[in-house]
């Protein structure tokens, strides 16, 4: 290692050598071109050539003559400057020899020049006889490539070697080895949904045209697929079919178990899409009681002053996240005869009397 640094070093200070002086001798060689009177001369050749074709008349011609005479003795008048590389070469050539010996220093001094070289085939070959639980994503995404190399026509290990691309923060790495999986197992709703949430990833979560068709071609292998019908649901409503959409998550979250987690965040995005607040996560015994005496509360101040219609909408959701449907109705009824003359009002109370009630922790 010590041997190619100093070598490394040696062969720039000489090319930086070389190239100096290849260029002082070229300033030496370049004689002073006087281009100015050239082209004053070619000037005066192509005047004459008009005027010879017909093309100028006398009168023009003496005339274009005269001023291109003129500015050719101007011209000539003038001394030529010669070309010179100036006196910044030897800063230049010091700079050359010195950047190579100071990073040579510098290794020498901070670096490791007695390691021996680690190439990756070697340590290619001591991961693949290592336990699989030590190895780091990357190390383990490499196992699984060579691997996927040995035995192509098994879609299980592109499905493995792209989990440890995810793992590794490589999706392309996962997308390229998924695309692989789906064209060896085609029948398989797994791979094209591992596929999407591969390539929504890759593109920062947004929902691009082949994660699309992945999760399409999820739902044709398995109608009932989570999160294809939630990934497409959110395409119909960056389309433009808000409606169409949330429908679709609605359907999704009656069709999902009570105790799915991601029921959570289905509701939120439901929530989100309608523009009214997410419910919130499920509240213990003790916490209900807070909250149902908040309620209760809030419901007390509005009968003493009723004349409040974000009050009256806050009230009204209050009870439907809850879940108190006899009280959600009784106070969207007077709420609504109170306000039937204002319909933005009227409309904020239907949104909140539809949001979706929360659960506590024992599941009511």
């Amino acid at each position: 290692m010590i041997a190619f640094w100093a070598t490394a070093g040696v062969l720039s200070a000489a090319a930086a050598i070389l190239i100096l002086l290849r260029a002082a001798q070229a300033a030496v060689r370049v004689e002073p071109a006087d281009t100015t009177s050239v082209f004053y001369r070619r000037q005066l050749a192509e005047i004459g050539d008009l005027a010879d074709r017909g093309l100028i008349g006398e009168g023009e011609r003496r005339s274009a003559e005269t001023e291109a005479g003129r500015r050719l003795l101007a011209a000539t008048d003038q001394p030529v400057e010669a070309w010179s590389t100036g006196p910044s070469r030897a800063p230049v050539l010091v700079a050359a020899i010195a950047a190579p010996a100071l990073a040579l220093a510098l290794y020498l001094g901070l670096g490791s020049p007695g390691m021996a070289d680690q190439p990756f085939s070697a340590r290619l070959a001591r991961w693949l006889v290592s336990n699989p639980a030590s190895l780091a994503p990357p190390e383990m995404a490499a196992v699984l490539g060579k691997l996927t190399k040995e035995r192509p026509n098994d879609p299980e290990g592109y499905r493995f070697l792209a989990l440890a691309e995810g793992a590794s923060n490589n999706p392309a790495g996962a997308v390229r080895a998924l695309k692989r999986a789906v064209r060896l197992a085609p029948q398989r709703s797994d791979l094209w949904e591992m596929l999407g949430e591969a390539q929504v990833f890759r593109a920062g979560g947004e929902l691009t045209d082949d994660a699309k068709q992945a999760f399409v071609e999820t739902l044709k292998l398995d109608p009932k697929n989570v999160a294809a019908r939630f990934h497409l649901a959110r395409a119909r409503i960056t389309a433009g079919d808000k409606a169409g959409g949330i429908a679709d998550w609605q359907a999704l979250l009656a069709d999902m178990p009570a105790a799915d987690p991601r029921r959570a965040d289905l509701q939120r995005a439901i929530a989100q899409a309608q523009g009214t607040p997410a419910p919130p996560a499920g509240l213990s015994g003790d916490q209900m009681t807070a909250v149902r005496g908040m309620v209760a509360g809030l419901a007390q101040r509005l009968a003493v002053s009723p004349d409040d219609p974000a009050g009256w909408v806050q009230l009204v959701r209050a009870y439907a996240v809850l879940g108190d449907t006899a009280k959600r109705d009784a106070a969207l009824k007077d709420a609504r005869a109170r306000y039937a003359a204002k319909p933005g009002v009227l409309a904020e109370l239907a949104k909140a009397a539809a949001t979706e009630p929360m659960k506590t922790e024992s599941g009511r």
